[in-house]
């Protein structure tokens, strides 16, 4: 029997476990749109408490939660402060700008993933009818694949506070953040307005993603989510789902993290700080990686992103995948520093 193929795409390419499947078969289900999907409910309920806010609110995309947190903070033509790495503003087809008419005020990131909050502080602008009014400022944690400490938060927050700017906190993966930090959840997104967190990335949902925040908050992103288009009916059957993940796949992402740091070891690049690995890339290696059962996405800087559907038997193969292709082995034996130069763009 042959080995199964090693996706290290992203992990959102999982599939529910035997676990997951049957608590989504014996779901019980209602009508969302009227609020009376007792699994939904239920999820909403223990999502608030783990994340301690108010209330949640259940999407079906973190691209959408994200997109209607921003809508419920600003009015038109106000703006967010974002990281120029950051989801929302590079990989949600301008969401914000397109649909709710707010401008994004992109500032660099630093190599770890913060913001210099010097620079958030003097992109904030003044009070004058020539700018777009400065309404938010947007984090990100884990952004790619990085972890933010708490204490960065801890600054950012007050910067907010005392600017008077609300704050979201994009937490696609902040599960594995706080995994990472061993810190409760609750902990790492205290102080924030809001928080977006997904269920189907490394907690191995089909779909979903929760939205947290003040009631008020949540009251508004409803109204937000229904314009979007993001009501489902018997949408119990995805939470539970998330019920599941929640109970059952929070701790064992320490599992990831330790095949992520397996396969930086095996292939000599950077170790990972949480479930992504960069490696240098080669013409060739992604289609020699294919026909070896290791499958990723070409990038010049390949991003692999280890997940519940990937054991350490999958990490020791994608690594002889790698070392059995010679142009990569060549390549790699060069020095850093002439690597990158090669790896320039004209």
């Amino acid at each position: 029997m042959a080995d199964p193929i090693v996706d290290l795409r992203s992990d959102t390419v999982t599939r529910p476990s035997e676990g997951m499947r049957r608590a989504m078969a014996a779901a019980e289900v209602g009508d969302d749109v009227f609020g009376d999907d007792p699994t939904v409910n239920r999820l909403q309920e223990k999502a608030a408490e783990i994340f301690g806010f108010e209330a949640s609110l259940f999407f079906p995309t973190g691209t959408q939660s994200n997109l209607a947190a921003l809508m419920s903070h600003c009015q038109r033509g106000d703006e967010v402060l974002v990281g120029m790495e950051a989801h929302t503003y590079r990989y949600e087809a301008g969401g914000g700008a397109v649909l709710g008419s707010i401008q994004p005020q992109a500032i660099v990131n630093r190599p770890d993933g913060t913001l210099d909050l010097a620079e958030v502080e003097a992109a904030i602008k003044p009070d004058d009818p020539h700018f777009a009014k400065t309404r938010l400022l947007a984090l990100e944690n884990t952004i790619t694949g990085r972890v933010i400490p708490r204490r960065y938060f801890d600054e950012a927050l007050a910067l907010a506070t005392r600017r008077g700017l609300a704050t979201h906190l994009d937490g696609a993966r902040i599960f594995n953040a706080a995994v990472k930090l061993g810190m409760p959840v609750k902990e790492l997104c205290r102080g924030f307005d809001s928080v977006s967190s997904c269920l189907s990335k490394g907690l191995g949902t089909p779909a979903g993603t929760m939205l947290l925040g003040s009631r008020a908050f949540i009251a508004h992103a409803k109204r937000a989510r229904k314009i979007l288009g993001g009501v489902m009916r018997q949408a119990g059957i995805l939470a539970a789902a998330g019920l599941y993940a929640l109970e059952h796949n929070v701790e064992r992402l320490a599992e990831d993290h330790a095949n992520a740091e397996r396969l930086a070891a095996g292939l000599g690049v950077a170790p990972p700080a949480s479930n992504m690995v960069f490696a240098p890339s080669v013409p060739g290696l992604v289609e020699h990686l294919a026909a070896h059962g290791a499958v990723v996405l070409p990038a010049p800087r390949l991003r692999l992103v280890t997940h519940l559907d990937v054991d350490a038997a999958g990490i020791d193969r994608t690594i002889a995948a790698f070392q059995s292709f010679q142009p990569w082995r060549a390549a790699m034996a060069r020095p850093a520093s002439a690597r990158a130069q090669k790896a320039a763009p004209a």
